[in-house]
Protein backbone atom coordinates (compact mmCIF):
# COMPACT_ATOMS: atom_id res chain seq x y z
CA UNK A 1 0.00 0.00 0.00
CA UNK A 2 2.06 2.95 -1.28
CA UNK A 3 -0.41 5.77 -1.91
CA UNK A 4 -3.47 6.39 0.26
CA UNK A 5 -6.10 9.13 0.17
CA UNK A 6 -8.50 9.76 3.06
CA UNK A 7 -11.60 11.89 2.40
CA UNK A 8 -13.58 13.77 5.08
CA UNK A 9 -15.18 16.92 3.70
CA UNK A 10 -17.76 17.48 6.46
CA UNK A 11 -17.50 19.70 9.54
CA UNK A 12 -14.68 20.48 11.92
CA UNK A 13 -15.60 17.73 14.38
CA UNK A 14 -15.86 15.13 11.63
CA UNK A 15 -12.31 15.92 10.48
CA UNK A 16 -11.00 15.54 14.03
CA UNK A 17 -12.78 12.20 14.39
CA UNK A 18 -11.12 11.02 11.15
CA UNK A 19 -7.60 11.47 12.54
CA UNK A 20 -7.48 7.97 14.12
CA UNK A 21 -7.82 6.52 10.61
CA UNK A 22 -4.89 8.65 9.48
CA UNK A 23 -2.64 7.55 12.35
CA UNK A 24 -3.65 3.90 12.09
CA UNK A 25 -2.98 3.74 8.35
CA UNK A 26 0.47 5.24 8.94
CA UNK A 27 1.13 2.72 11.71
CA UNK A 28 0.04 -0.17 9.53
CA UNK A 29 1.76 1.12 6.36
CA UNK A 30 4.70 3.20 7.65
CA UNK A 31 6.27 3.66 4.22
CA UNK A 32 3.07 4.85 2.58
CA UNK A 33 2.25 8.34 1.34
CA UNK A 34 -0.99 9.52 2.94
CA UNK A 35 -2.99 12.48 1.63
CA UNK A 36 -6.25 13.85 2.99
CA UNK A 37 -9.08 15.83 1.39
CA UNK A 38 -11.01 18.31 3.57
CA UNK A 39 -13.28 21.21 2.79
CA UNK A 40 -11.91 24.73 2.78
CA UNK A 41 -11.57 26.09 6.31
CA UNK A 42 -10.67 22.81 7.97
CA UNK A 43 -7.18 22.38 6.54
CA UNK A 44 -5.59 24.25 9.47
CA UNK A 45 -6.77 21.49 11.82
CA UNK A 46 -4.33 19.04 10.27
CA UNK A 47 -1.35 21.36 10.24
CA UNK A 48 1.77 19.65 11.69
CA UNK A 49 0.19 16.18 11.49
CA UNK A 50 3.32 13.99 11.10
CA UNK A 51 1.39 11.19 9.38
CA UNK A 52 0.31 13.27 6.37
CA UNK A 53 2.11 14.16 3.16
CA UNK A 54 -0.46 16.45 1.55
CA UNK A 55 -3.60 18.24 2.68
CA UNK A 56 -5.88 18.83 -0.31
CA UNK A 57 -8.67 21.39 -0.05
CA UNK A 58 -12.16 21.06 -1.54
CA UNK A 59 -13.02 24.70 -2.27
CA UNK A 60 -16.67 24.96 -3.30
CA UNK A 61 -16.52 28.75 -3.48
CA UNK A 62 -15.02 28.60 -6.97
CA UNK A 63 -17.86 26.36 -8.18
CA UNK A 64 -18.76 22.99 -6.70
CA UNK A 65 -18.74 20.89 -9.87
CA UNK A 66 -15.73 22.64 -11.30
CA UNK A 67 -13.88 21.83 -8.07
CA UNK A 68 -15.01 18.20 -8.17
CA UNK A 69 -13.71 17.75 -11.73
CA UNK A 70 -10.41 19.38 -10.81
CA UNK A 71 -9.98 17.07 -7.82
CA UNK A 72 -10.84 13.98 -9.85
CA UNK A 73 -8.17 14.86 -12.44
CA UNK A 74 -5.67 15.55 -9.67
CA UNK A 75 -6.36 12.26 -7.89
CA UNK A 76 -6.31 10.17 -11.03
CA UNK A 77 -2.84 11.48 -11.78
CA UNK A 78 -1.61 10.39 -8.35
CA UNK A 79 -2.65 6.77 -8.91
CA UNK A 80 -3.75 5.93 -5.38
CA UNK A 81 -3.72 2.35 -4.18
CA UNK A 82 -6.56 3.06 -1.79
CA UNK A 83 -9.13 5.81 -1.26
CA UNK A 84 -10.91 5.78 2.11
CA UNK A 85 -14.04 7.94 2.02
CA UNK A 86 -15.40 8.72 5.49
CA UNK A 87 -17.94 11.25 4.18
CA UNK A 88 -21.45 10.11 3.30
CA UNK A 89 -22.50 12.87 0.87
CA UNK A 90 -22.74 12.48 -2.88
CA UNK A 91 -19.92 14.85 -3.88
CA UNK A 92 -17.32 12.81 -2.00
CA UNK A 93 -18.80 9.64 -3.49
CA UNK A 94 -18.36 10.95 -7.03
CA UNK A 95 -14.75 11.90 -6.30
CA UNK A 96 -14.10 8.45 -4.82
CA UNK A 97 -15.81 6.57 -7.64
CA UNK A 98 -13.87 8.44 -10.34
CA UNK A 99 -10.56 8.71 -8.48
CA UNK A 100 -8.95 5.92 -10.45
CA UNK A 101 -7.76 4.26 -7.23
CA UNK A 102 -7.15 0.52 -7.22
CA UNK A 103 -9.39 0.16 -4.16
CA UNK A 104 -12.18 2.43 -2.97
CA UNK A 105 -13.60 2.02 0.55
CA UNK A 106 -16.47 3.95 2.14
CA UNK A 107 -19.84 3.79 3.86
CA UNK A 108 -22.97 2.24 2.37
CA UNK A 109 -24.90 5.43 3.14
CA UNK A 110 -22.98 7.27 0.44
CA UNK A 111 -25.24 7.40 -2.65
CA UNK A 112 -22.31 6.35 -4.86
CA UNK A 113 -21.21 3.43 -2.67
CA UNK A 114 -22.28 1.05 -5.45
CA UNK A 115 -19.09 2.13 -7.23
CA UNK A 116 -16.84 1.40 -4.24
CA UNK A 117 -14.71 -1.71 -3.98
CA UNK A 118 -16.05 -2.27 -0.46
CA UNK A 119 -18.74 -0.47 1.50
CA UNK A 120 -19.44 -0.59 5.22
CA UNK A 121 -22.34 -0.05 7.61
CA UNK A 122 -22.68 3.27 9.41
CA UNK A 123 -25.30 2.85 12.13
CA UNK A 124 -26.02 5.65 14.58
CA UNK A 125 -28.04 3.59 17.06
CA UNK A 126 -25.70 0.67 17.78
CA UNK A 127 -23.69 2.20 20.62
CA UNK A 128 -20.50 2.75 18.64
CA UNK A 129 -18.58 6.01 18.70
CA UNK A 130 -17.96 7.73 15.36
CA UNK A 131 -14.27 6.95 15.79
CA UNK A 132 -15.13 3.24 15.95
CA UNK A 133 -17.35 3.50 12.87
CA UNK A 134 -14.53 5.17 10.96
CA UNK A 135 -11.94 2.62 12.07
CA UNK A 136 -14.23 -0.25 11.04
CA UNK A 137 -13.54 0.71 7.42
CA UNK A 138 -9.89 -0.32 7.83
CA UNK A 139 -10.40 -3.21 10.26
CA UNK A 140 -9.20 -5.75 7.68
CA UNK A 141 -5.74 -4.18 7.69
CA UNK A 142 -5.35 -4.71 11.44
CA UNK A 143 -6.58 -1.37 12.75
CA UNK A 144 -7.50 -1.03 16.41
CA UNK A 145 -11.20 -0.81 17.19
CA UNK A 146 -11.05 2.50 19.03
CA UNK A 147 -8.48 5.26 19.36
CA UNK A 148 -8.55 8.84 20.61
CA UNK A 149 -8.26 11.51 17.89
CA UNK A 150 -5.20 13.73 17.87
CA UNK A 151 -4.15 17.21 16.85
CA UNK A 152 -0.68 18.71 16.81
CA UNK A 153 -0.40 22.33 17.95
CA UNK A 154 3.12 23.66 17.41
CA UNK A 155 5.46 25.47 19.80
CA UNK A 156 4.26 28.69 18.19
CA UNK A 157 0.65 27.84 18.99
CA UNK A 158 1.51 27.22 22.63
CA UNK A 159 3.60 30.39 22.71
CA UNK A 160 0.61 32.39 21.45
CA UNK A 161 -1.54 31.28 24.39
CA UNK A 162 1.20 31.37 27.04
CA UNK A 163 0.11 34.80 28.31
CA UNK A 164 -3.28 33.33 29.28
CA UNK A 165 -2.08 30.13 30.91
CA UNK A 166 0.23 31.24 33.73
CA UNK A 167 -2.53 30.77 36.35
CA UNK A 168 -5.40 28.30 36.70
CA UNK A 169 -8.22 28.91 34.24
CA UNK A 170 -11.34 27.42 32.66
CA UNK A 171 -12.35 27.42 29.00
CA UNK A 172 -15.97 27.80 27.90
CA UNK A 173 -17.21 27.26 24.35
CA UNK A 174 -20.88 28.34 24.54
CA UNK A 175 -21.78 28.53 20.85
CA UNK A 176 -23.08 26.02 18.33
CA UNK A 177 -24.28 26.20 14.76
CA UNK A 178 -27.59 24.76 16.00
CA UNK A 179 -29.68 26.46 18.69
CA UNK A 180 -30.92 23.19 20.22
CA UNK A 181 -27.36 21.91 20.66
CA UNK A 182 -26.46 25.01 22.65
CA UNK A 183 -26.82 25.25 26.42
CA UNK A 184 -29.03 28.30 27.13
CA UNK A 185 -27.27 31.60 27.75
CA UNK A 186 -28.46 31.92 31.33
CA UNK A 187 -27.01 28.50 32.15
CA UNK A 188 -23.61 29.60 30.90
CA UNK A 189 -23.90 32.73 33.03
CA UNK A 190 -24.70 30.64 36.12
CA UNK A 191 -21.80 28.27 35.45
CA UNK A 192 -19.29 31.05 34.80
CA UNK A 193 -20.29 32.83 37.99
CA UNK A 194 -19.58 29.62 39.91
CA UNK A 195 -16.23 28.89 38.30
CA UNK A 196 -14.96 32.47 38.38
CA UNK A 197 -14.17 31.98 42.07
CA UNK A 198 -11.79 29.14 41.18
CA UNK A 199 -9.80 30.64 38.31
CA UNK A 200 -9.79 32.87 35.25
CA UNK A 201 -12.49 32.40 32.61
CA UNK A 202 -11.80 32.34 28.86
CA UNK A 203 -14.59 32.08 26.29
CA UNK A 204 -13.62 30.44 23.01
CA UNK A 205 -15.21 30.30 19.59
CA UNK A 206 -15.06 31.66 16.08
CA UNK A 207 -15.50 35.24 14.97
CA UNK A 208 -19.24 34.67 14.61
CA UNK A 209 -19.43 33.69 18.29
CA UNK A 210 -17.89 36.90 19.60
CA UNK A 211 -21.23 38.63 20.31
CA UNK A 212 -22.71 35.67 22.21
CA UNK A 213 -19.55 35.28 24.30
CA UNK A 214 -19.54 38.98 25.18
CA UNK A 215 -23.23 38.91 26.13
CA UNK A 216 -22.53 36.04 28.54
CA UNK A 217 -19.61 37.90 30.12
CA UNK A 218 -21.66 41.07 30.49
CA UNK A 219 -24.57 39.20 32.10
CA UNK A 220 -22.25 37.30 34.43
CA UNK A 221 -20.81 40.60 35.72
CA UNK A 222 -17.45 39.16 36.71
CA UNK A 223 -14.06 40.79 36.36
CA UNK A 224 -11.87 37.79 35.50
CA UNK A 225 -13.48 36.72 32.21
CA UNK A 226 -12.06 37.38 28.77
CA UNK A 227 -13.63 36.96 25.35
CA UNK A 228 -11.20 35.15 23.03
CA UNK A 229 -13.78 34.27 20.35
CA UNK A 230 -12.27 34.96 16.94
CA UNK A 231 -8.85 35.74 18.44
CA UNK A 232 -7.40 32.21 18.41
CA UNK A 233 -7.18 29.80 15.49
CA UNK A 234 -8.23 26.17 15.82
CA UNK A 235 -4.89 24.76 16.96
CA UNK A 236 -4.33 27.67 19.35
CA UNK A 237 -7.76 26.93 20.84
CA UNK A 238 -6.79 23.25 21.13
CA UNK A 239 -3.57 24.24 22.89
CA UNK A 240 -5.54 26.50 25.23
CA UNK A 241 -7.97 23.71 26.11
CA UNK A 242 -5.12 21.31 26.85
CA UNK A 243 -3.89 23.65 29.60
CA UNK A 244 -7.29 24.42 31.16
CA UNK A 245 -8.34 23.21 34.58
CA UNK A 246 -11.54 22.15 32.83
CA UNK A 247 -13.35 22.82 29.58
CA UNK A 248 -17.10 23.27 29.21
CA UNK A 249 -18.59 22.63 25.76
CA UNK A 250 -21.75 21.78 23.83
CA UNK A 251 -22.18 18.81 21.51
CA UNK A 252 -20.14 20.65 18.89
CA UNK A 253 -16.65 21.10 17.44
CA UNK A 254 -14.87 22.22 20.65
CA UNK A 255 -15.90 18.94 22.30
CA UNK A 256 -13.76 17.11 19.77
CA UNK A 257 -10.91 19.58 20.18
CA UNK A 258 -10.90 18.61 23.86
CA UNK A 259 -10.95 14.89 23.00
CA UNK A 260 -8.03 15.29 20.60
CA UNK A 261 -5.96 16.97 23.33
CA UNK A 262 -7.17 14.56 26.06
CA UNK A 263 -8.25 17.68 27.94
CA UNK A 264 -10.63 17.52 30.94
CA UNK A 265 -14.09 18.32 29.67
CA UNK A 266 -17.74 18.60 30.62
CA UNK A 267 -20.06 18.28 27.63
CA UNK A 268 -23.67 19.49 27.57
CA UNK A 269 -26.01 17.44 25.39
CA UNK A 270 -29.33 19.19 24.87
CA UNK A 271 -31.43 17.93 21.94
CA UNK A 272 -28.93 15.28 20.81
CA UNK A 273 -27.75 12.13 22.57
CA UNK A 274 -24.23 10.91 23.42
CA UNK A 275 -25.43 7.55 22.13
CA UNK A 276 -25.30 8.92 18.60
CA UNK A 277 -21.54 8.37 18.87
CA UNK A 278 -20.13 11.87 19.23
CA UNK A 279 -19.44 12.00 22.96
CA UNK A 280 -16.16 13.05 24.62
CA UNK A 281 -13.15 10.72 24.56
CA UNK A 282 -10.92 12.45 27.11
CA UNK A 283 -9.87 10.35 30.09
CA UNK A 284 -11.42 12.97 32.38
CA UNK A 285 -14.81 13.66 30.83
CA UNK A 286 -18.41 13.94 31.94
CA UNK A 287 -21.74 14.44 30.19
CA UNK A 288 -24.59 16.61 31.42
CA UNK A 289 -28.03 15.95 29.95
CA UNK A 290 -31.74 15.72 30.81
CA UNK A 291 -32.77 12.07 30.97
CA UNK A 292 -36.23 10.60 30.34
CA UNK A 293 -37.49 13.53 28.30
CA UNK A 294 -40.10 12.15 25.88
CA UNK A 295 -39.29 14.54 23.03
CA UNK A 296 -35.53 13.95 23.21
CA UNK A 297 -33.85 13.43 20.84
CA UNK A 298 -35.81 15.48 18.34
CA UNK A 299 -33.44 14.54 15.52
CA UNK A 300 -29.97 13.40 14.65
CA UNK A 301 -28.76 16.97 14.25
CA UNK A 302 -29.75 20.17 16.00
CA UNK A 303 -32.53 22.60 15.07
CA UNK A 304 -32.63 26.38 14.75
CA UNK A 305 -35.44 26.37 17.35
CA UNK A 306 -37.02 23.84 19.71
CA UNK A 307 -39.75 21.99 17.74
CA UNK A 308 -41.91 21.93 20.91
CA UNK A 309 -41.23 25.54 21.84
CA UNK A 310 -40.09 24.84 25.42
CA UNK A 311 -36.45 23.68 25.01
CA UNK A 312 -36.61 21.64 28.22
CA UNK A 313 -33.56 19.61 27.16
CA UNK A 314 -31.50 22.78 27.63
CA UNK A 315 -33.33 24.68 30.35
CA UNK A 316 -33.62 21.68 32.68
CA UNK A 317 -29.91 20.81 32.70
CA UNK A 318 -28.67 21.39 36.23
CA UNK A 319 -25.54 23.46 36.75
Amino acid sequence: MNRILIIQTAFLGDVILATPVISEMKRLFPDSTIDVLVKKGNEALLQNNPHLNNIVVFDKSVGKYQSILKLIRQFRSRKYDLVINLQRFGSSGIITALSGAKKKYGFKKNPFSFAFTKSFDHQIDNGLHEVERNLSVIKEFGAVAKKRPELFPSKDHFAKISTFTSDEFFCFAPASVWFTKQLPKEKWVELIQQKSMEGAIYLLGGKDDETLCQEIIDLAKISNAQNLAGKLNLLESAAMMSKAKRNFVNDSGPLHLASAMNAPVTAFFCSTLPGFGFGPLSEDSEIKEVLNLSCRPCGLHGHKACPKGHFKCGHEIEI
